[in-house]
């Protein structure tokens, strides 16, 4: 799932921005679709590993040349370690749920999360949330409901995995938005890649797999989608402001719903259709309302 970041000053070139935050969606639904299917082969522990040593080593390779170790300075290490853990925890919940969920309508699940930061930047942060946006936040939640309706096929308990991955999801926004008022973006990524793929590295020895030949293009590209999906994401924020280019990261369900069907000949149902419509249009609602307020 797509990340916002802090936006630069003077930000006016909203076509370079749109396009570079529609082709980051892109690259993140074709991590999804990657982290699914690599499930079905590996332990979910060992393609999280993968994807954040990728991460790590292209970041490395990237900006350390130039930097140095100053890139993993950072002002606020507690914050920062608490934000690579609900990066982390997102990562386990949600490519755990693709195990058992399609993947557009994990996507749009796991989309509850702008919602969330709505509820949670009252207590977090205390800022003010208008009655409109709590109702935005309300009918998110009657989306998620109608595609798990009881009695539907996804009415299980492993459709609390990507709620779990949205929450985690959510408090990891909240922290990038602390954060950024002390460490760049590049820091930040940089943490959280190095931090994770510590902490799964020394889970992946209990659950390795020796991978097979055919599947290691995959793994690299799996992690590189990753890395590169987040750099385009902060370029897009220099180039248009987040309330415009807020509306256009709901193209990461289409492309997943897309990806979905030709990878895995998977295609939401109608009773899916009209609940990820709802959970898009309540989203787009809560941005709009924010952009008022701003």
């Amino acid at each position: 799932m797509s990340t916002a970041s802090t936006p630069l000053s003077g930000v006016n070139q909203p076509l370079k921005g749109i396009a570079l935050i529609v082709l980051a969606t892109l690259l993140f639904s074709t991590h999804d679709t990657l982290s699914k299917y690599l499930s079905g082969f590996y332990p979910i522990v060992m393609v999280v590993w993968v994807r954040y040593v990728v991460h790590t080593l292209l970041m490395a390779c990237i900006f350390m040349p130039s930097a140095g170790l100053r890139v993993l300075r950072t002002k606020r290490l507690k914050w920062q370690v608490m934000r690579a853990l609900c990066l982390l925890g997102t990562s386990l919940f949600f490519t755990t749920g693709l195990m058992y969920i399609p993947l557009a309508e994990a996507t749009a699940v796991n989309f509850l999360a702008p919602l969330l930061i709505t509820a949670l930047s009252v207590p977090l942060l205390r800022e003010h949330v208008t009655r409109k946006q709590w109702a935005a936040v309300l009918v998110g939640f009657v989306g998620v409901l109608i595609i798990v309706h009881p009695g539907g096929e996804l009415f299980t308990p492993a459709s609390l995995l990507p709620l779990c991955s949205a929450l985690c999801f959510a408090f990891y926004q909240l922290l990038t938005r602390m954060v950024s008022a002390h460490d760049s973006p590049t820091t930040s990524n940089f943490f959280a890649g190095l931090f994770n793929t510590l902490v799964m590295s020394a889970l992946v020895p209990v659950f390795w797999k020796t991978p097979e030949l055919k599947h290691l293009p995959l793994m690299l590209a799996l992690g590189t989608c990753g890395m590169v999906a987040h750099l385009l994401l902060t370029q897009a924020y220099r180039f248009a402001a987040p309330a415009m280019l807020a509306p256009f990261s709901y193209c990461q369900i289409v492309f997943a719903g897309l990806l979905g069907y030709l990878v895995f000949d998977h295609a939401p149902s109608l009773t899916a259709q009209f609940g990820i419509t709802v959970i898009c249009l309540s989203g787009l609602a809560a941005a709009w309302q924010q952009r008022r307020k701003g």
